[in-house]
């Protein structure tokens, strides 16, 4: 009861990229880089261990972006063909890359950190991946011309992915689809089939991460507009209850999301975000407790795990272990109480 975990990202040491900021710069080249993010990932592990994280990530180390990370192999997609344009509904601006040919691995391409991460713990491992509709929402299609057909491409290779890191040991494989908050009937229709198609086949745990965005000014100024009560998951976490999906993580801490919401999740394990990953003030152990004992009053505590609300990148690495070190004691709290 209570497991803990982590949405995925966490800050990268400044001997390895720009600190605090997505979409950092590199701060090394050619071999010395890749030194740099292998010592980066086990670290990462190290210190969630340290925290007490009982299911621990690769902290996404090696990756600049979790979208952007996955697309750096995959043929078909021209990066330096970048458009500007609007994504997560016109949220805020960005040059994408074009998808230009049919897409196709060029290889197995998280291969060598989910080795490192493998290697590096005893612990359950899970492993982050985009979904379907978030890749082709930072994309410009000069391809497929029907963004249905483009996700559905997606999610195959998507699946050989996932399909690869399960035979080197990763216990969940998690699917990151923030657009499942903004494109709401296209989520029911098309969205959950394609993050299906992603997971087919897999023995593994597989969950489907669905937040508000990391607490970057344009993701703070879009909350802003929903008004006290976010409701965008009433309409999707029906369609997810009846997926082949397991795990749904989802955003509590300070949101204003309905926690009677997760009533809609009769049957998956909810990863209940409970530390605020748009604030550096860490929460205390009560707080956690708090927002998991609430949580129980609408899914069983059997089926609740202790998570963050998302990714930490852009924190300062003492605030990001701090709060977790605070989710595993407000998580042992909480089962004590329990």
């Amino acid at each position: 009861m209570f497991e803990t975990t982590l949405a995925g990202s966490l800050p990268k040491p400044s001997w390895l990229a720009t600190p605090n900021v997505l979409w950092a710069p590199w701060t090394l080249t050619g071999r010395p880089l890749q030194e740099a993010k292998e010592d980066a990932t086990a670290l990462a592990i190290r210190r969630q261990e340290q925290a007490g994280i009982d299911i621990v990530s690769d902290g996404e180390q090696a990756r600049q972006h979790f979208v952007h990370g996955f697309l750096a192999e995959v043929e078909g997609v021209d990066f330096d063909k970048k458009v500007r344009m609007g994504i997560r509904n016109n949220r805020y601006e960005a040059d994408c890359p074009t998808v230009t040919a049919p897409l196709r691995r060029r290889r197995f391409v998280h291969e060598k950190e989910a080795r490192v991460a493998r290697a590096s713990t005893a612990r359950k491992l899970k492993f982050t991946l985009p979904g379907p509709m978030t890749l082709i929402d930072t994309l410009a299609d000069g391809h497929y011309g029907d963004r249905v057909k483009m996700a559905f491409a997606f999610a195959e290779l998507l699946n050989q992915e996932a399909k690869d890191l399960e035979k080197l040991g990763v216990d969940v494989i998690q699917f990151d689809e923030p657009a499942f908050n903004v494109y709401l009937a296209e989520t029911v229709e098309w969205g959950v089939p394609a993050l299906e198609k992603a997971a087919e086949g897999l023995k593994c745990a597989t969950a489907v991460h669905i937040c508000y965005g990391y607490g970057i000014e344009a993701n703070i100024k879009w909350k802003g507009t929903l008004g006290e009560s976010w409701r965008q998951y009433e309409q999707t976490f029906p369609a997810l209850d009846r997926s082949r999906i397991q795990q749904v993580s989802l955003e509590c801490r300070q949101s204003h999301v309905p926690p009677e919401l997760m009533k809609l999740l009769k049957t998956k394990t909810v990863l209940v975000g409970a530390i605020d990953v748009a604030s550096e003030k860490v929460e205390t152990p009560e707080e956690v407790a708090a927002t998991l004992k609430l949580a129980t009053e609408f899914v069983d505590p059997e089926r609740i795990q202790a998570c963050t609300n998302c990714g930490m990148a852009p924190m300062t690495l003492g605030a990001a272990y701090a709060k977790l070190r605070a989710l595993t004691q407000g998580a042992a709290l909480a089962r004590k109480t329990l």
